[in-house]
């Protein structure tokens, strides 16, 4: 393809976003960073949601320097005032919300194997994977049913699976934390839940798993992490510009479904 046939798709592809709004969870590095620069570059408005209002600034300032637009947020799925604020300023600016990238999760080097796991750490792994992220989705919902086919995407990881977990011969079968595993696999009942009960509205409802960055394997080198994190935002990046259509319900990564 000839370089202003190229220009010519970007910019056909870009005019086709303009107007939509995203909210980014955990936007101020890695994943959620980079997808919410790939929206902004796709014609979106982008809301960074960070829990400190400078870490959003640190992020949103380059884009508006490139002539993307994007706004700060401040959203921790600690803070349940955060919450409802955050959506209280959706609604006053924009009216609607278009698109939300539930990125947030943290780990906890205590969480482990179920028979040596701190309880506390597997305790705050779920606060934050799953009843954070059901909190914000909740906060959000009326703004997302604004929107004339508005879309929800769980980051979630192929350690959420419960049928990859039962299988003794997959690739990352030995990395058994149960913390952070159950709080992605709940994070999946979420996504099929929701996508049950919002069936007959506009609003789509999928996981992602964007590989080699959540699932924590990366070499000293940094190398498969740069290449994991390129592909990780890209499999994001697919479902939150619906590029795999209507679909709802879906658990997939770059190269297509997964099972549950």
């Amino acid at each position: 393809m000839k370089r202003d046939a190229i220009e010519n798709v970007v910019r056909e592809d870009a005019e086709r976003h303009v107007g939509k709004v995203a909210l980014v969870t955990g936007a101020t590095r890695g994943i959620g960073q980079e997808v919410a620069r790939e929206l902004a570059e796709a014609g979106m408005t982008v809301l960074v949601g960070a829990r400190e209002e400078a870490k959003g600034d640190e992020v949103v300032a380059p884009l508006r320097k490139a002539g993307f637009q994007a706004e700060a947020l401040v959203l921790d799925l600690l803070r349940p005032e955060t919450l409802h604020a955050a959506a209280y300023r959706i609604g006053r600016y924009h009216g609607r919300l278009d698109v939300l990238v539930n990125n947030a999760g943290v780990t906890d080097p205590r969480d482990d194997t179920p028979e040596k796991a701190s309880i506390e750490a597997v305790e705050r792994v779920f606060q934050t994977n799953f009843f954070g992220t059901l909190r914000v989705t909740q906060a959000m919902l009326p703004w997302l049913s604004r929107s004339e086919g508005a879309r929800i995407v769980n980051v979630s990881s192929g350690l959420g699976s419960l049928a990859q977990n039962n299988d003794p011969a997959w690739e990352h079968a030995a990395f058994r934390q149960i913390g952070f595993n159950a709080s992605k696999a709940a994070l999946n009942m979420l996504t099929v839940q929701l996508s049950q009960t919002l069936r007959e509205t506009s609003i789509t409802v999928n996981s992602v798993d964007p590989g080699a960055p959540a699932d924590l394997t990366t070499d000293a080198s940094g190398k498969r992490a740069r290449q994991g994190l390129a592909d990780g935002v890209r499999s994001v990046v697919i479902v939150a510009l619906g590029e795999r259509g209507p679909v709802t319900g879906g658990f997939f990564d770059l190269k297509g479904d997964l099972p549950w």
